[in-house]
């Protein structure tokens, strides 16, 4: 057992066989979700081999929060709600994590979530081509489904917030996405489908929460948060 490895826990820090887990970085995922045809589809894409974290695997547009994130103008700011809920045991502002999501999705995908606005030549360090497109992000159409700590005997470590946005209302246009170097066969799949791809277990379990809200979207959806304690794995709503 996992647990059985654990020697002590000190200020975050796990001890696993007298050595200490890198502590979690902040990170943030969005999943977009499609409407135009019978079933739902999300966008995935495959990471490169060549990757330490996930090498091979099947996940959704994403990566870690820059210094300079939460300093991006914004076309329109997260809806209170889900701002609350993003505040919650987190000492990182709301809008940086939705921010590094929506620039995480454009470096990615080339797929923009955001607005046409006139945009000036000054901008925080990672955003020069949003603002040379004259676009700014919107942060509206984001919905906070999920929270995800990566197990401390990984030798990388995030703590991520998974973010869900309907593609129809959230993307700037039509455009298809675009492989890059960090994903891979970007495609956008049935729930169905997707969970037959080489997929982590927390995408996994993430695709279990959009299908919940997708088929009953009146009821109340409390994102999870999945981490490691020293009794082993814990799942608690937030």
């Amino acid at each position: 057992m996992l647990q059985k490895a654990f020697d002590k826990e000190e200020d975050g820090d796990v001890i696993i066989r007298g050595k200490p887990s890198p502590r979690p970085k902040d990170a943030a995922t969005l999943i977009l979700v499609r409407r135009d045809q019978m079933r739902p589809r999300v966008l995935m894409g495959k990471r490169a081999g060549t990757n330490l974290f996930m090498p091979d695997k099947y996940v959704f547009p994403g990566g870690r929060v820059d210094p300079q994130d939460g300093k991006a103008l914004a076309w329109a700011e997260l809806q209170p709600d889900v701002e609350a809920q993003l505040r919650l045991q987190s000492r990182r502002l709301p809008r940086a994590m939705a921010l590094t999501a929506v620039r995480e999705t454009f470096e990615e995908t080339g797929l923009i979530v955001g607005r046409a606005a006139e945009m000036p030549e000054a901008c925080p360090e990672g955003w020069a081509d949003f603002h040379r497109l004259d676009v700014a992000p919107d942060l509206s159409p984001l919905v906070f489904i999920g929270r995800a700590v990566t197990p401390p005997y990984r030798p990388r470590r995030f703590d991520a917030r998974f973010f869900m946005a309907e593609a129809e209302t959230a993307l700037i246009d039509e455009r298809p996405p675009v492989d890059g170097a960090e994903l891979s066969d970007l495609q956008w799949v049935t729930l169905d489908d997707a969970l037959k791809l080489d997929l982590p277990s927390v995408t996994r379990f993430m695709l279990g929460e959009i299908a919940a809200r997708l088929e009953r979207p009146g009821e109340e959806h409390r994102p999870p948060f999945l981490r490691w304690t020293r009794s082993g794995h814990a799942n608690d709503r937030l």
